[in-house]
């Protein structure tokens, strides 16, 4: 929906200024190879797709304190060797980080995916090519122009619709974004300036912490999902509570982020 996989390379739609940019991204030699398949934007345009998916795909963050860290743990060992290299994919776009949380609360993953699209289809701009149609997230902009029964008629709930119409006109008010979050460098900080807007709670605001602020520490420790790999993982009957969660981490310390999304991708493993 907002990127495609096909015959080896990832096409995603970004938008920089009020231009539309599509990118085939592609792999070969050990070497991220970026092309544009729909005309050929300026120097200017392409090195801002660059940034877009350097941030993407995380690309700022150096792994090797990570799997030193995971190499002495018992949990990550295993996982660290099996999926080297492998990089939490981010949202560089705060707004679409908080909106696809809020999205995700309380249900589950399929109905999440199910809200989101029609979300896009109705509120995104897109771009067709060669009979695909690439969705771009929608603004906030657009968002904090919409009433709650906007909303509603996509099959949200009203409480959700207030939060993230809620969100949308704070940032267009310029009372949030991702410059003023980092302008603080207590993640502790952080995190709290993320819990005093309505919607977000501490699940949420670590995912966006995660997610989209780049931040390794960050560790939804609350995670369905993490409970369940740990689970797996471990062997265990049931899944386990917070406290034991914190104490299986308790080696994690500066990397939590990742130790959860190598957890995560042990999911799929277990499911295929």
């Amino acid at each position: 929906m907002l990127h495609k996989i096909q015959e080896g390379s990832v096409y995603k739609l970004i938008k920089i200024e009020e231009s539309l940019i599509l990118c085939q991204i592609g792999f070969t030699h050990h070497v991220i190879r970026v092309e544009f398949p729909v005309g050929k934007p300026s120097i200017y345009f392409r090195q801002k797709a660059v940034e877009y998916i350097w941030e993407w795909f995380d690309l700022d963050q150096d792994l090797e304190a990570f799997y030193e860290v995971a190499n002495q743990d018992q949990v990550l060992k295993n996982l660290a060797h099996k999926y080297y290299g492998l990089r939490i994919m981010c949202i560089p776009d705060l707004f679409e980080a908080l909106v696809w949380a809020i999205m995700g609360q309380q249900i589950n993953l399929t109905f999440a995916y199910t809200l989101k699209k029609r979300f896009v289809e109705q509120f995104g701009e897109s771009l067709t090519f060669e009979g695909e149609t690439f969705w771009l997230f929608p603004s906030y902009e657009k968002i904090a122009s919409l009433s709650v029964d906007d909303l509603r008629n996509l099959q949200f709930t009203s409480r959700k619709a207030e939060y993230i119409i809620g969100i949308a006109k704070a940032m267009a008010k310029g009372e949030l974004s991702k410059e003023i979050l980092l302008q603080n460098k207590d993640f502790i900080k952080i995190h709290q300036s993320l819990l005093m807007m309505r919607g977000i709670g501490p699940w949420t605001a670590d995912y966006v912490m995660m997610k989209c602020l780049h931040i390794p520490s960050a560790f939804p420790v609350s995670d369905v999902g993490l409970h369940n790999a740990l689970k797996n993982f471990i062997g265990l009957e049931r899944k386990p509570t917070i406290e034991e969660v914190k104490e299986y981490a308790v080696n994690w310390e500066g990397w939590q982020a990742y130790a959860t999304f190598y957890l995560w991708r042990s999911l799929y493993d277990k499911n295929t």
